[in-house]
């Protein structure tokens, strides 16, 4: 039984956690946050307020990182050099230097395990797009459109205010919604050649990371892609990815893989689980992923989402970036 810990009780703890009580390979024994008021939320295991004690005190096989981005690096280096394998909730870091940083700690340190969590590549309905991309079938990808319109408050930034500062959060809706988003479609059509983008604020929130992108990115294969992202709608609509292919045209949606025959009309190929409640829009394949990487862990496997996989769509977000900045077109180092 794989002896597991999470640091951070913040929102997304509450998706690890169930994951974590459903497997059959792990026991939480530990968890961590710095705010004391937070201790009786988890019951019947320690809590500490230092992860560099917990990690001293606990004999751990893997701790879940639910940190904001800022702490992404130095804790996963602290649990790194423990010996314990992380499962590190996304974005890889907040910035480039610290995510080349976190590559390279990987590579320095083979006999531990990094798994980000970029669940959205387990949705059932991704994998069967990319098995029937695979069969080869439908010709190359010709293009491949990714759209996220979500919502968020202002007060989403004043209660945790380091959400909209870019020395902590590294981005905005980019980095903190789309970026599932950004990796499918690089998944998708491959490595990349060029990106060309735009950032900008919309709503007078006084943040200072960016509510709205959008990119035209250019694929070494050929294929073109369309990515836009907000947190300036009305509401949490579901993200759309679409692929475009010689013979065939599919399109992810409200959890539903659909192809589009030769009549314009759209089949149903697949559907993905959901998740209860009101962020049902997250999908439903944390649990999924974080099983899989325990697997992983126990079996001495290599085939979960490494860093320097993930590592590419902190790149993306870093190109919009200075591509809007700048003016001008970047070209990609894959």
């Amino acid at each position: 039984m794989l002896r597991v810990a999470l640091i951070g009780l913040g929102d997304v703890s509450h998706v690890h956690l169930p994951a974590i009580d459903k497997s059959a390979d792990a026991s939480l024994v530990a968890v961590c946050d710095i705010d004391e008021t937070l201790r009786e939320t988890v019951s019947g295991v320690p809590f500490y307020t230092d992860y560099h004690e917990m990690l001293a005190q606990e004999k751990l096989d893997c701790v879940h990182i639910c940190l904001p981005h800022h702490l992404h690096y130095e804790v996963t280096k602290a649990c790194v050099e423990h010996g314990v394998n992380v499962y590190l909730e996304k974005p890889l870091a907040h910035s480039i230097e610290e995510g080349e940083a976190l590559v390279q700690l990987e590579e320095a340190h083979p006999e531990v395990k990094i798994c980000l969590s970029l669940q959205n590549r387990f949705n059932y309905t991704f994998q069967k797009l990319q098995e029937m991309l695979d069969s080869g079938i439908y010709g190359k990808v010709l293009g491949v459109k990714g759209l996220v319109a979500w919502y968020r408050p202002k007060a989403y930034y004043d209660v945790k205010p380091w959400r909209g500062k870019m020395e902590y959060a590294g981005g905005g809706v980019m980095i903190n919604q789309a970026i599932h988003t950004l990796d499918l479609m690089q998944v998708v059509a491959g490595e990349i050649e060029t990106i060309k983008g735009s950032i900008a604020n919309l709503l007078d929130y006084g943040i200072e990371v960016e509510d709205t992108a959008s990119a035209n990115i250019q694929f070494k294969n050929g294929a073109t892609g369309l990515f836009f992202s907000t947190i300036t709608n009305s509401a949490n609509s579901s993200v759309e990815l679409q692929v475009i292919c010689e013979k065939g045209k599919f399109t992810i949606k409200d959890s539903l893989l659909m192809q589009t025959n030769e009549k314009g009309r759209k089949e149903e190929i697949a559907e993905d689980e959901k998740m209860e409640g009101q962020k049902f829009y997250y999908g439903a394949s944390h649990e999924k992923l974080i099983h899989h990487f325990y697997s992983c862990i126990k079996e001495n496997s290599s085939n979960y989402i490494q860093a320097k996989e993930a590592f590419t769509s902190l790149k993306m977000i870093d190109a919009i970036r200075n591509s809007s900045i700048n003016n001008q077109t970047i070209s990609f180092e894959n």
